[in-house]
């Protein structure tokens, strides 16, 4: 499964890899830089195809 970006938000800008909670994994990317709060923004793990939310 092919995992794209939503190409309605701009996502530039800051983009650090950020530790994914289930396997510790960096090899992440941000998704979607608002998730259900304005402190929250959501990343997907391709190591163990998870997506998560970060809190900022």
């Amino acid at each position: 499964m092919n995992r794209f970006s939503d190409p309605s938000v701009d996502t530039t800008g800051k983009d650090e890899r950020t530790e994914c909670p289930y396997c510790a994994s960096t090899n992440t990317e941000r998704e979607h830089p608002k998730g259900p709060s304005l402190c929250r923004s959501m990343h997907y793990c391709h190591d163990c195809n998870q997506p998560f939310e970060k809190f900022e």
